[in-house]
This record gives C-alpha cells, structure tokens and sequence, in this order.
C-alpha cells in the first residue's frame, strides 16, 4: 500500500481539455483524433471513408432531428454571437451579459453557441433575468463542451447543421466583436437575407469602433467594385447602445417563430 502512494505522488500528470465529439468526452491522446468536419470534408483517395460516406449522412440526419426535436417548442428566440476569447469581467463580456438580460426579460430565448466569453455571458444574463438559456455547441479542438449558463444545450459535430438550427429557431441576431466563426456566423446571415431565402431577419452589430471599418470596406470597396449592392449594406444595423440592439431584434421575434421564404 505503501508502495502504490508513493507511485501515486510521483504522478502528478498536467490538466489535460476535454474536447466533444458529438456526445462523447475525449481527454488525452483520445482527443488528438480528427474532427467530424474534417473527415467529411477530406477528399484525399481513402477506400474505407468513401465506404462510410452513405453512413456518416445516416449521422448527419440525427444531428438534424435531434435539434429540431430539441428546438421545436422553443418559441420566440434571438441569437446572440460574439468572440470565445471574450475575457470576464470586461466590457465586451458585461455588454453580452446585459444583453441576454434584456432579451430574456421580453420574453424571449437566448441562443448563443454555448461556448465561453461573450457566448458565456449571453447565456448568463438570460439565466439572470429567468428566461430560456439555449446553447448549440460544437465541435471542436480542445473544446470544453457547453458553458455553465445552458439549460438547453445540444452539442454537434457539423457545422451546416448546427447553423441551420440558429437560422431556423431565431428571429434575429446581436452580434459582438469577434473573430473568424463570428466573422462566419455574420456573413451566413447576410447572405441568407440578401438572397431573400429568410425573411424578416434583422442583424444588429454591436461595437461601432470595431464593426465600423468593416462596413466601410463593404461600402468604399465590395460596393464600389459592384460585388454587391450598396443598399446590401444596409441590411446591417449598427449601434453602441444595447437597449437600442435589444429593442430592434425583439421588436421582431414573432409567436409564431421564423418564416423562410418560399
């Protein structure tokens, strides 16, 4: 016995991340495989993956029928996006804090990606103000599944089907700072609205000095060069006052929930 306690101080192994993979925890050398995305995505010559391909849609559907199952009774919802990086106790992290607040306290669901920093933060002020606090994480390296804030949280392997679940069960988004997937997450939407496959879908940016620049370059270059329409630009709505982003997308969100365009 002690032999065993002496081995036991010795090892003192380094914390290690879990990462997700759909609903499994993976730690350690189980965590080095690769992502769903990718093998899905890898058009390398592989027999094996080529045989699995009619398999893995069978994967694919159950991430759909999960969330619509999960979401269907959701009602009213705004998604709320913003940088993981987003440190607590900042001002990027309080603003999403109130956010998810105010959107919560009108009587509508919170949807973030459920992950950390401002994601986190959105989650927590809908917690706050007793409202639904939804999270649709994903997966990812190293990533340490959903937040403390969720109450309703379901984790995905794919990235279009965990996108359809935000488009499908919001009637708008707030969007803070933030970095490529927010980037990401941003230009699906207008997209989306441009092309008039959704429809009453209005986009809030928060943070005129960091959101400002892009809507410049859309303006003095993209439309410039007539890549889009200047008034694609004004598909965007952008302010520093949270009120302000909070009444403009709840002002929208409709009982009956979001209506796709024929």
């Amino acid at each position: 016995m002690q032999r065993q306690n002496s081995q036991s101080k010795n090892f003192d192994p380094l914390p290690d991340p879990a990462r997700r993979k759909g609903s499994v925890v993976l730690r350690r050398a189980q965590a080095k495989t690769e992502q769903s995305d990718a093998y899905l995505l890898d058009t390398r010559e592989n027999q094996d993956f080529t045989h699995s391909d009619p398999w893995r849609v069978l994967r694919i559907q159950s991430e759909f029928v999960e969330g619509f199952g999960a979401l269907a009774g959701l009602g009213p919802a705004i998604s709320v996006f913003g940088s993981a990086r987003t440190q607590r106790g900042s001002e990027r992290y309080n603003q999403a804090e109130k956010i998810g607040e105010l959107i919560a306290a009108a009587g509508v669901a919170v949807i973030t990606g459920g992950g950390p920093g401002a994601m986190e933060a959105a989650n927590k002020g809908a917690v706050a103000a007793g409202g639904i606090s939804v999270g649709l994480g994903i997966e990812l390296p190293f990533e340490t599944g959903l937040n403390e804030w969720v109450d309703l949280g379901i984790n995905f392997r794919y990235f279009f089907a965990r996108k359809t679940m935000f488009v499908k069960y919001s009637q708008g988004f707030i969007v803070l700072p933030g970095g490529y997937g927010t980037l990401d997450e941003l230009f699906e939407a207008l997209t989306l609205v441009q092309t008039e496959k959704v429809t009453g879908f209005p986009i809030v940016l928060v943070g005129t000095s960091y959101w400002g620049p892009l809507l410049e370059w859309l303006r003095n270059t993209v439309a410039e060069e007539g890549a889009i329409s200047v008034s694609d630009i004004d598909l965007v709505h952008i302010t520093d006052d949270i009120e302000e982003a909070v009444d403009i997308v709840v002002n929208s969100a409709r009982p009956n929930g979001f209506i796709a365009a024929e």
